[in-house]
Formats: structure tokens, C-alpha cells, sequence
């Protein structure tokens, strides 16, 4: 086998899987797929946001993750000088969730500076020759899938938001449906200047100055000065004991990693409850979930900067903080290649601002609108890193990779990526299995449960007094996970969330 890819659309995992096929490792394979994904999976990503890669590098044994989150902007500018942000809801057809965008709530991108410094770390691959398939398919465009077209509906308010959003998701005037060809030429042409440029050519060319120019004047605090200082940064993962794995993800000072962990802690000291799927395990991982969600009322945001003390505090299990809400537009690729490496990369624009910059097709970010996720003193403080839950993960058993995973989903990202792992290590699901099944989210006292659920297991947890809420069928609401497990006796098995329209290939089988 020469690797395997899982990612949120099956045109971005083929573009993955076609380098992994042609000898390139996991971090290259996740990169084309990831140029891919900000055409097939526009509304959730881009050159406009920020994220993360978590890398496991078989050789070293060792493990780290590149963060290349948004910063706050306005270097330069007095205090104040932003204007306001717009409000729209978000119908996720049982819930609406409301969300601010607009020009003011644009943060400094940072995901193709990110992109580039793992390409100089670890790329085997010519730059120029990982943007081939995202050039071609931005201009040549694709059928929306039933899965791309529902999302590209919910999110209709926010994408179609400008002028310059209407020509891109509604060209004739309506929302594009399935079927409806797809096309990003101006995106295209954005590529073929990063392909040839590289970052350089975002951060201080003649990008820029438009990215810049746009935001400053509609509102905006984005400018050309914290463009050219913004600078990814590595750090190492935090780390936690479960099922006789260790589990790697996303460290301070973003939160979604000490989350997860801090689950996996207590459900390896607590135990699972029972089999998977059972009412004894969903109950289970209530009580889990409200413990993380307990540990989100407080000062958490403080404690995620100082140091070791998140990691600290996971490994005493114990977490006395909290983290803030966390982004809905966000896509997860998981990649192993055939010398065992593992690459992890999970990027957002948020919802997206509605935003779009003329002549770029790049749609800018959001994240300013989640308020929740500026700590503090961050707003005064021009280039101060903004927290995130994205929490691309690896479940390492003797120092080998497992478990590949990572998801989308808003705050439901981490207990998608929590459940996943649970299934596949826990529970010992394969890959496909511990994906597809049914989740179940805690939120405000209430236990959302996904359609699929055994409905011996809903009524027992209801006569148990717990207030369920009953899903009818399964949702994107409760995340997209992307996953590559790993055998011990070497056999691959990917697979993208369906519930996301996501897709997994093992290359060589």
C-alpha cells in the first residue's frame, strides 16, 4: 500500500491520494488536497482562514503541530477604528446557531503562511506541482454534490452576502443546487500566482494590497502591516493516556485539543460504560461531555497560555476552564503514507465573513465575529493569536500511528473527534463504523442524539430522566470527521464523513 487519505469531499481526498500514489509522503498528499478543498469545499475553507497541521514523522518517532491560526489585525491602526459587524442565523434544520460577519470581524489570515512552512519542512513534492489539481478544477469547476449544494444552501445568507459572492454562488441569481456546475476562476488565477510566488505573493504582493484595501474599506482593521508580519508557529502536541494508546492533538492556546484529552483521561480512569451504542455508553460519555463542558465555565482562556499548565492539568484529569465557542466552517484531511508518516491538517474560515476580495475569489474569514475565541487583552493587542477547538489528533500505539482524525463541526468538532477515537479504540470499530455512528452532543442540560441511535438505548437514557433531543436523521451539526487507521498487521482503512459528503481512499490496495 502506498498510503491512504480521508477527507471532506472526494475530490479533495483524490488529489491526496494521486501524490501519495506518485511516492509523495502524507504531508504532501495533504497539501494538494487541501489547495483542492478550497475549491470543492469552498464554504468551509480557503487561502482566507487558519488551522492547523499535527505531523508524525515515523522516522523520528516524534510528533508536533504547526499552527497557523488567525491573528488579531490593526497594526497601525488608533483603537476603535473598526466598524460594526452584521448578525445572520444559521438553520441547521432542528437548530439555528447565529453567527457575525462582515469586514469588521475579518482576522489575519494565516493558512497559506502555514502551507508554505510545511511545505519547506517536509514537502518531497515540487510547490508549483501540489496547486496543478486545484488550478485545474477552479477553472475547469465541478458538479455540486447533494451534500456540497445543502451546505451551500444553509450557508446561502453569508456566501451570497455581496456583490462579489453573487457571482460566484449564484451567478444566475439563485443559490446553485445539485447538478449545478461550480466554477472559481478568479481563485484559479489566485493559484497560479501563490504556485508561483508562495506565500510571498499573499503577504506582501499585490494580494495584499487588494485583501487589505477591501477590508479597510468596508469596515475592516486588516492591514498590509500584519499581513507581512504574520508568522506560523510550531508547537508540541499535548498528549494523553487512553486505551494503552497515546493520543497527540492540538496544544495551547487553542482549546479543542486539551478538551479532548481531558475526555479521554477521564473515560480511561472511568471506563467506557458499556458496548458501543449501548444506553450505559452514551450515558458514559454524557457524563464525559459534561465534565468538559463544566471545565469550560471559568478562566480556561488565561490557563491556556500559561505553559505546561494545560497539559498539567489533563494529566492530574482535571480541568478548571473554559474554552469559548468554536468555528462552524471548518474541513479536516487525514493522511499516511507508506513509510508510516502521518499528517493531520484541519483549516476553517469560520463561517465566513461574506466577504469576498474582487478579482482574488478568495473569501475571507471570520473569526473576529466568535468573540468567544479572542482571550484577553488579544483585541488591544495587534498580532495576538486567537484560541480554536480544531484539534487534528493521532492515537499512537508504540509510537506508530493508529488512528488518523480530526473533524469539522463547530463546538461538536471535539466530541466527533472524541467519539471517533472512542470507537476505533475503545470500542475496536474499524475506521468506517466508529465514523458513521450515530453521536450524541450535551449542550445546556439538554442530550442531542443523532438519528440512528438504537431507540431501546434513547428510551432507556429518557427513563433515566436524561432531556433528550431527538434527531431524525443523521446531520452535519454534529461534526465531519475525516479518519485513517492503521492495523497492526499494516492494512490501511480511511474513510470521510458521509455526513459531509467526505471520502476515504487507501492508495494501492
Amino acid at each position: 500500500m502506498r498510503g491512504a487519505i480521508a477527507a471532506g469531499h472526494p475530490l479533495t481526498a483524490e488529489a491526496g491520494a494521486r501524490l501519495l500514489a506518485d511516492g509523495g509522503n502524507a504531508v504532501d498528499a495533504c497539501l494538494a488536497a487541501a489547495f483542492v478543498s478550497w475549491v470543492t469545499e469552498s464554504p468551509l475553507t480557503g487561502p482566507g482562514g487558519g488551522g492547523f497541521l499535527l505531523v508524525h514523522d515515523a522516522h523520528e518517532r516524534r510528533s508536533r503541530v504547526l499552527d497557523f491560526f488567525v491573528t488579531v489585525p490593526g497594526e497601525g491602526l488608533r483603537r476603535g477604528s473598526a466598524g460594526e459587524m452584521e448578525t445572520v442565523d444559521v438553520d441547521f434544520d432542528d437548530t439555528i446557531q447565529a453567527f457575525r460577519i462582515g469586514a469588521a470581524s475579518v482576522a489575519v489570515p494565516g493558512t497559506v503562511a502555514g502551507l508554505d512552512v510545511a511545505h519547506r519542512r517536509f514537502g518531497s513534492v515540487p510547490w508549483r506541482k501540489l496547486f496543478e489539481p486545484a488550478i485545474e478544477l477552479a477553472h475547469s469547476g465541478f458538479d455540486l454534490t447533494q451534500e456540497q449544494a445543502y451546505l451551500h444552501a444553509i450557508l446561502d445568507i453569508i456566501l451570497r452576502h455581496t456583490e462579489e459572492g453573487r457571482l460566484i454562488y449564484g451567478p444566475a441569481g439563485e443559490p446553485l443546487v445539485a447538478g449545478d456546475r461550480f466554477v472559481m476562476s478568479g481563485l484559479g488565477d489566485t493559484f497560479e500566482a501563490l504556485a508561483e510566488g508562495g506565500a510571498a505573493a499573499f503577504y506582501t504582493g499585490p494580494i495584499a494590497d487588494a485583501l487589505s484595501r477591501h477590508v479597510r474599506d468596508h469596515g475592516g482593521t486588516l492591514t498590509r502591516d500584519d499581513l507581512a508580519a504574520y508568522r506560523p508557529v510550531w508547537r508540541r502536541p499535548i498528549r494523553a493516556e487512553f486505551a494503552q494508546h497515546e493520543v497527540v492533538s492540538n496544544p495551547p492556546p487553542s482549546s479543542g485539543g486539551v478538551l479532548i484529552a481531558y475526555g479521554l483521561r477521564l473515560l480511561d480512569r472511568a471506563g467506557l460504560g458499556g458496548p458501543a451504542g449501548s444506553a450505559d455508553a452514551i450515558a458514559r460519555l454524557v457524563e464525559v461531555m459534561g465534565e468538559q463542558n463544566a471545565a469550560r465555565a471559568g478562566g480556561f482562556q488565561r490557563e491556556l497560555f500559561r505553559g505546561g499548565l494545560a497539559q498539567r492539568l489533563c494529566d492530574e484529569v482535571r480541568v478548571s476552564a473554559a474554552a469559548g465557542r468554536l468555528l462552524t466552517g471548518t474541513t479536516h484531511i487525514s493522511a499516511v503514507d507508506a513509510r508510516g508518516n502521518a499528517a493531520a491538517l484541519t483549516a476553517s474560515t469560520g463561517s465566513g465573513s461574506g466577504v469576498v476580495v474582487p478579482g482574488t475569489g478568495i473569501h475571507l474569514n471570520n473569526m473576529l465575529g466568535e468573540f468567544d475565541l479572542i482571550p484577553a487583552g488579544a483585541r488591544r493587542r495587534p498580532g495576538g493569536r486567537l484560541t480554536s477547538g480544531m484539534a487534528p489528533s493521532i492515537a499512537l500505539h508504540d509510537g506508530a500511528p493508529r488512528l488518523v482524525v480530526g473533524s469539522a463541526g463547530s463546538l461538536r468538532l471535539r466530541g466527533a473527534i472524541l467519539q471517533s477515537i472512542v470507537n476505533a479504540i475503545g470500542h475496536g470499530l474499524s475506521v468506517e463504523e466508529a465514523i458513521d455512528a450515530p453521536r450524541v452532543h450535551v449542550d445546556d442540560g439538554h442530550v442531542h442524539l443523532e438519528g440512528g441511535t438504537d431507540p431501546a438505548a434513547v428510551e432507556e437514557l429518557e427513563r433515566r430522566g436524561y432531556d433528550v433531543v431527538r434527531w431524525r436523521r443523521r446531520n452535519l451539526y454534529f461534526g465531519g470527521a475525516s479518519a485513517v487507521g492503521l492495523l497492526p498487521d499494516g492494512t490501511l482503512h480511511a474513510a470521510g464523513d458521509r455526513r459531509r459528503g467526505g471520502h476515504g481512499i487507501v492508495v494501492g490496495a
